[in-house]
């Protein structure tokens, strides 16, 4: 999918348009500087101008909107990403609403949230359903008519998920079930999956014998784990337990591995988009 967009990303420079990519980290979460580091390289590699903005945990979030502000306003930016979890004292909604609705690649603005809920194809797909999406239609599941599980709600992945698994179209026509915290007799709900998509941020909670045979699992969690036995005393595991998964499902995506340089790749496409949408 990346060397896809190569011609695109060289036919906007041929225009005088190089994609221009922001992404703003406060703070010292090792994740986020992971995460963040990959997704400069993932630029680099494309051919997309990649600048990261590197602010101390205890930024005062005038001056982190200051910066949005700056960005905002500056025409070698197309895309601007604000890397979360962001800390305490900073109002993570306020921040994420101040970047412009055509610079937000992350899909947070609630002018995107609505364009996607829409079916409109204009507004920024949220990078981490975007690329669920895109891993199925690409491995070649059928989601028309499929029944799709969806365990969790949150407005990063639950809930866009389901807006993009309903709408009409490639990767779309799926009748969808959402579960959460509160939902009775979870097992019984998830075995009625066709495509089972974990994303309720808890280290293994379905297990095997809550997925149907030959059921598609797909596994957005990301959780550390102790392990005495690792470098660096944890490892990561998915909100699916991949050992006893793997022996009923059709398939199955690995945590790390899976839906992470998915979600790298469709952040690309929306900087892509964005920088296209900016030189029309």
């Amino acid at each position: 999918m990346r060397a896809d967009l190569a011609p695109e990303i060289a036919a906007l420079r041929v225009r005088g348009v190089k994609p221009g990519l922001a992404v703003v980290l406060v703070g010292e979460d090792p994740a986020s500087q992971v995460y963040v580091r990959m997704k400069g390289q993932a630029c680099e590699e494309a051919g997309i101008h990649s600048e990261t903005f590197r602010l101390s945990g205890d930024t005062p979030e005038g001056d982190l909107m200051s910066l949005i502000d700056r960005l905002n306003a500056d025409a070698r930016i197309h895309g601007i990403l604000v890397q979360t979890p962001l800390p305490r004292h900073v109002n993570g909604a306020r921040v994420l609403h101040r970047v412009h609705p055509k610079k937000d690649v992350d899909g947070f603005h609630p002018e995107n949230v609505g364009r996607v809920a829409i079916g409109d194809p204009g507004g920024f797909r949220p990078a981490r359903p975007y690329g669920v999406q895109q891993l199925l239609l690409r491995s070649g599941v059928e989601t028309k008519g499929a029944h799709a599980v969806i365990v969790g709600r949150s407005n990063i992945v639950g809930r866009p998920m389901a807006s993009l698994l309903l709408q009409d179209g490639p990767g779309g026509n799926a009748t969808v079930t959402v579960c959460h915290s509160r939902t009775r007799d979870l097992g019984k709900v998830t075995r009625l999956a066709d495509i089972l998509i974990a994303a309720i941020g808890k280290p293994r909670l379905v297990t095997g014998d809550m997925i149907r045979p030959g059921a598609v699992v797909v596994d957005v969690g990301v959780n550390r784990v102790p392990d005495a036995n690792a470098e660096k005393g944890y490892r990561l595991v998915g909100d699916v337990d991949f050992g006893t998964a793997c022996e009923v499902a059709s398939a199955i995506t690995p945590v790390p591995g899976g839906v992470g340089p998915m979600t790298i790749t469709m952040l690309l496409y929306n900087t892509v988009q964005a920088a296209r949408q900016w030189a029309s």
